[in-house]
Formats: structure tokens, sequence, C-alpha cells
């Protein structure tokens, strides 16, 4: 059975769109991951006051047949195999990836909180995960979120949906 699962990526070290592309090219690798949709790529302000460069952020949307602790996994070997390294919190990263949905499920563990609880803090997830989300529930929950977000910070699309539907 598959499970949807919504995720925010973003890069603000090298170059940003080619790290986000390649994210999603190694997502459509495992056969147990099916890539439903890429949202359009928004340039956003850092948050958590550590002076770095702006962020390169994105959604996808995705089934898969891997449990919410194997699918970590694979986006931490993802993660490695583009050299993030975890030096200052909120700091500078070639990529990360972070689940926000899997499916219905809620998780607290040490390595694993979903839904993501820093999502109504931050437009670069609520944005983009608009574009990908399909009609329902988390769909109303993440428009409700945004219409009440604390966050002001700046985005701006730079790369279209048309475009990043060909990284599928």
């Amino acid at each position: 059975m598959m499970t949807p699962v919504s995720l925010s990526i973003g890069s603000n070290i090298g170059d940003r769109a080619a790290n986000l592309r390649l994210a999603v090219h190694l997502l459509t690798l495992r056969p147990e991951i099916k890539v439903v949709a890429v949202s359009p790529v928004y340039e956003t302000e850092p948050v958590g006051g550590v002076v770095q460069r702006s962020f390169y952020n994105l959604a996808v949307q995705l089934e898969t047949r891997l449990t919410a602790s194997d699918l970590l996994h694979y986006l931490h070997v993802i993660e490695q195999s583009l050299h993030r390294r975890r030096l200052v919190h909120w700091g500078p990263r070639t990529i990360d990836l972070d689940i926000i949905y899997y499916g219905n499920r809620q998780f607290k563990t040490a390595t694993l909180k979903v839904p993501h609880l820093e999502m109504a803090n931050r437009r670069f997830v609520l944005v983009p995960l608009l574009t990908v989300l399909p009609a329902g529930d988390q769909r109303q929950q993440v428009a409700a979120l945004l219409a009440q977000t604390p966050d002001h910070n700046w985005l701006t699309e730079i790369i279209g949906k048309e475009e990043v539907q060909g990284w599928i």
C-alpha cells in the first residue's frame, strides 16, 4: 500500500537549483517511491538568525511503500550524498529534506516529528506545499496555517512549475 507523503527541500550552498534537482532525481531512483508532483522553486529568506545566503526551497508530493523511518533514513542518505554537514543549527546546507506529512499519521520520536513541528512558522514550507497538495484536509490545514503564520519573510518564485515537472 502506498502512503502519500509531503516533503520540503531546501538548499543554500553551491548550485542550489542543481542540488534540488538532484535530490528530486534521487527520490525517483527508489522503486518504493513515486514522485507525484514538484512545486515551483522559491528563493527564500533564511530564518534562525544565522547570517547566510538565501535558500532555494520547493515541496514534493510523493507516494511510498517505505515506512516513515525507512523514508527518513533514505532522506538522510540523499543528504549525505549531497555532502550535507550539520555544523550550525539552522545554518547553511547543501541540502535539507524534511518530511512534513506522512499520510495522516503522527510521529513524535527523537528523530522524527510529523506533521513537521515548525511548518506553521515557515512560509518557505507552506507556500510551496500548497502547490502540490491535492484537495482535502491537509491542503485546507496548510492554507489556514499560511493565513495565520507569524512568518513574514520574503520569498520569490524563481523556477516555474512547468520546468520542475521535468525533474520527475
